[in-house]
């Protein structure tokens, strides 16, 4: 039941999404557009409420419940820049917005970027483990919290990966190329 509602979800997060825009750009409601996408965290909320019933019917924690808690961390930490990169993409080929803004490609301001970046991941994987951490308090000493841990592991290793990630274009920014015009005639 619970991967079931993770995939709906996942559906309602997107059918939300695009009815949103939809209302914005194409009926031209764009307070009506705002409102539907303000409905998007109830769908986490029902999920949370879900996951948490399941376990307090006395239903063994396993991946799917770690699974549930990752999803809402990642809703949490990336949904509203998710939201912002489709928003800014269908108001420019719809509704003759300005073009998206592409992210730095040299230099600090990329390492800038990709510190923006890291923060919104480390948001989402923290936000997953402290509702894993909860989950497992939540079931008590009687239960096995095994995988329940594991996702917690999981989501400091993507931390690890951002940080890396973050720290590497700090530490050696890429350079932009020299301007070869002429070179090689």
């Amino acid at each position: 039941m619970i991967v079931t509602l993770i995939v709906l979800c996942e559906v309602g997060f997107w059918v939300l999404l695009a009815a949103g825009l939809a209302l914005r750009y194409v009926a031209r409601r764009p307070r009506l557009g705002a409102a539907v996408l303000l409905c998007e965290p109830v769908l986490e909320v029902v999920l949370l409420v879900v996951t948490a019933i399941d376990l307090k019917n006395g239903a063994a924690p396993d991946w799917k419940h770690g699974l549930a808690a990752v999803y809402i961390g990642f809703t949490v930490g990336l949904g509203h820049s998710t939201v912002k990169w489709v928003d800014a993409r269908v108001a420019h080929r719809f509704a003759g917005g300005p073009p998206p803004v592409k992210p730095p490609k040299y230099g600090m301001a990329r390492a800038a970027h990709e510190w923006r970046t890291a923060a919104r991941w480390i948001v989402a994987a923290v936000t997953a483990m402290a509702l894993l951490q909860a989950a497992v308090w939540y079931v008590g000493g009687d239960g096995d919290v095994g995988s329940l841990r594991m996702w917690q592991q999981k989501m400091l290793w993507l931390t690890g990966i951002n940080l890396v990630i973050a720290v590497g274009y700090t530490v050696a920014p890429k350079q932009e190329p020299k301007n070869r015009v002429g070179a090689g005639r």
